[in-house]
C-alpha cells in the first residue's frame, strides 16, 4: 500500500465545459498514489470526462474549455510548457473495448516505445526482454509465449485487453486511467482483469471508471461518487458503501436511481 500521504493526482477548482455545457463543477480531489481508485455514479455524471482530465485526452474533441489546476506528481499538466505526448507516457489509458492494433502481439508491446523512438538503437535481445517483462507483468506471457507474431486482433477478448494494458508498460507509465476496461468482457474474463488491476499496485495508481458497484467493492481501494458534474463524496471504499456520509451516496448505492 502506498504512504497515507503521498497524493499522485490532485485537482483544485477543477471546472470543464463542452461548449456551453459545464461537465465538470469546482472539482477538488487528492488521489492517493499506489492504490486503486474508482469513480462512480450515474451515466452522464462527469466521471469518464474527470478520467480524461488527467491525460488531457478531452481536448481531442474540439470545443472544451477548462479551469482550475491538476497536479501529477505535483506538476501541473494544464500548463503551456507540457508535453502531451510525455503526459500520455506517464499516465496511459485503456478504453472500454480492447483496441490492439493490427499487427503482431510482439510489435503492439514495444508500438509505444517505437512511436517514440526508443527502439531504433536497442538489440533484439533488449527487445525481446521488453516484451517478455510486460507480459508477464499483465500474466499473458506462459498463454501467448509461442504466439508473440501471431495477429493480435485474432486474440480472445481478454487477452486483447490485457495487451493494451501491457502496451502502456514499457513506457513505464506513472498512472494507468481505466475507462469500463471490463464493460465488453464476460465474468470470468471481468475475473481475470480485476486481477491484473490488483497486482498491478502499488507499482501504478490506477484510476477506474466502472458502472459495476460490485466490481468497485472488489478492487478499489478508494471511491469518488459523482453526480451531475459534482464530486457528491469521496471516501475508503468500505466506508463508502457501509457507512456512507451523504444521502445522495446511499440513494445512488442502494439502487434507488441511477
Amino acid at each position: 500500500m502506498s504512504n497515507p500521504d503521498t497524493y499522485c493526482i490532485k485537482t483544485t477548482g477543477l471546472n470543464l465545459w463542452y461548449g456551453d455545457f459545464q461537465a465538470l463543477k469546482d472539482i477538488n480531489l487528492k488521489i492517493r498514489q499506489g492504490i486503486i481508485t474508482s469513480l462512480i455514479g450515474p451515466s452522464g455524471c462527469g466521471k469518464t470526462t474527470l478520467l480524461r482530465c488527467f491525460n488531457r485526452i478531452n481536448e481531442r474533441y474540439g470545443n472544451v474549455k477548462t479551469t482550475g489546476s491538476t497536479l501529477i506528481l505535483d506538476e501541473d499538466i494544464y500548463t503551456p510548457e507540457v508535453s502531451l505526448i510525455e503526459l500520455r507516457k506517464s499516465v496511459g489509458m485503456v478504453f472500454q473495448r480492447p483496441n490492439p492494433l493490427p499487427i503482431s502481439v510482439y510489435e503492439n508491446v514495444l508500438f509505444g516505445l517505437k512511436i517514440h523512438g526508443a527502439t531504433e538503437s536497442q538489440e533484439k535481445s533488449t527487445r525481446d526482454e521488453i516484451v517478455e517483462k510486460a507480459l508477464r507483468e499483465v500474466f499473458l506471457w506462459n498463454e501467448l509465449k509461442d504466439k508473440l507474431h501471431r495477429r493480435a486482433t485474432d486474440l480472445q477478448l481478454d487477452q486483447q485487453q490485457k495487451l493494451c494494458i501491457a502496451r502502456l508498460l514499457p513506457l513505464k507509465p506513472e498512472v494507468i486511467l481505466m475507462d469500463e476496461p471490463c464493460s465488453a468482457l464476460d465474468s470470468e474474463a471481468t475475473r481475470g482483469i480485476e486481477e491484473l488491476m490488483l497486482g498491478l499496485i502499488p507499482k501504478y495508481t490506477i484510476v477506474i471508471v466502472t458502472h459495476n458497484m460490485a466490481q468497485a467493492r472488489r478492487v478499489s481501494h478508494e471511491c469518488i461518487f459523482m453526480l451531475m458534474g459534482e464530486l457528491i463524496e469521496h471516501s475508503p471504499t468500505d466506508q463508502l458503501f457501509l457507512t456512507p456520509r451523504d444521502e445522495r451516496t446511499a440513494d445512488y448505492i442502494e439502487g434507488r436511481y441511477g
